[in-house]
């Protein structure tokens, strides 16, 4: 008798698929709208994995497209330092939808006519990326200047651009009750101070998700109508939350709303794709073994896995073989590895 699933190939069953295979050769996970060539110039931006995709892709050869690099005076140990060449735009991680429409509208649509500022022991922070200059800005008129050299840096990057690589990563938010502009930080914990009347917690839903991504394909697609946008999820769970939840279940909550909007989006646009990096990392088929000893950063190891799945799906043959990882990573990434401001508020934890 013949039935829908009589012809499906064996990746469409758990036991063919995963259960009899071999964890790190489980393969077709992604199935790419377009081909991404190296000559393609490639936008970074999100979360702190999207550091680790920027870095693979230059690794191979490809244009990763630094909008915003670092003065030729400026040795290598400073650019870390001040934050050059982690994304493709100096504006630290992205963590939320908002955020990203919000970074937009300032760069695009010229919004910027009164900028909060965050004044702390002489120096000043800018509320929007506050660790991005290591101590804050001597003064409040260096602090706009390097944001207006962002938000070009930005213009730069989405009009030539041709992908938007944004890695998803989180839910949880906090914004002025006042204005409605979202911090990249909570006040108070790296810079700013905390006012529980002007301040508020938000932890965004699908619905408010979705509008603010489709809002920010609008804007890039308005000045760049070629441009195509590759959506990953963050696989590193939460640091903190103050959602009153559990972490782990916060973080579950956390993921599974972004990867439900990404996958939707996916469906939704033709010029937007969603690559499995979260899956990757996190599925049971891996238990776990692509974590460092906290359960939370993603070793080296793991990042090969999952570009090698990035380029063996796009057709892109692998220059040499990797030896495969063991079932458990004993090695911690230095704090070198990537900038996660999120991971600032771990020192609050008691």
């Amino acid at each position: 008798m013949s039935h829908p699933y009589s012809d499906l190939p064996p990746k469409a069953f758990w036991r063919a698929g995963v259960a009899e295979q071999n964890a790190l050769h489980i393969r077709e996970l992604w199935a790419p709208k377009y081909a991404i060539k190296p000559r393609h110039k490639i936008v970074t931006a999100g979360s702190c994995f999207a550091q680790h995709i920027g870095r693979a892709l230059s690794a191979r050869g490809y244009h990763w497209f630094d909008a915003e690099p670092a003065s030729d005076h400026l040795d290598d140990d400073a650019r870390k330092r001040f934050n050059y060449g982690v994304f493709s735009f100096r504006t630290g991680n992205i963590y939320t939808a908002r955020m990203l429409v919000q970074w937009l509208r300032l760069a695009l649509e010229d919004t910027d006519d009164a900028p909060e500022l965050w004044e702390q022991d002489g120096r000043f922070f800018d509320p929007l990326r506050p660790a991005i200059e290591p101590g804050g800005f001597v003064s409040a008129d260096e602090a706009l200047k390097s944001r207006a050299a962002t938000l070009s840096a930005i213009r730069r990057a989405v009009t030539e651009g041709n992908v938007f690589v944004f890695t998803m990563g989180l839910t949880e938010s906090w914004r002025n009750r006042e204005t409605g502009q979202e911090y990249a930080l909570c006040p108070g914990t790296l810079a700013g101070t905390f006012d529980a009347d002007k301040h508020e917690f938000v932890n965004q839903d699908f619905p408010s998700i979705r509008r603010d991504m489709a809002q920010a394909l609008r804007m890039m697609r308005t000045v760049n109508s070629s441009l195509r946008v590759l959506l990953t999820v963050s696989p590193v769970p939460l640091t903190a939350t103050a959602s009153g939840q559990h972490v782990l279940t916060a973080t579950t909550y956390s993921k599974s709303v972004l990867r439900a909007v990404a996958g939707q989006l996916q469906a939704d646009y033709r010029f937007v794709d969603y690559f499995p990096s979260y899956e990757i990392i996190t599925s049971p088929p891996f238990r776990g073994m692509f974590y460092a000893p906290n359960a939370r950063n993603v070793v080296q190891a793991g990042v090969n896995h999952v570009m090698e799945n990035f380029f063996h799906d796009q057709g892109v043959s692998k220059p040499a073989p990797t030896p495969a990882p063991k079932v458990v990573m004993k090695e911690e990434p230095t704090a070198d590895d990537v900038k996660c401001e999120e991971e600032m508020l771990g020192a609050f934890a008691k």
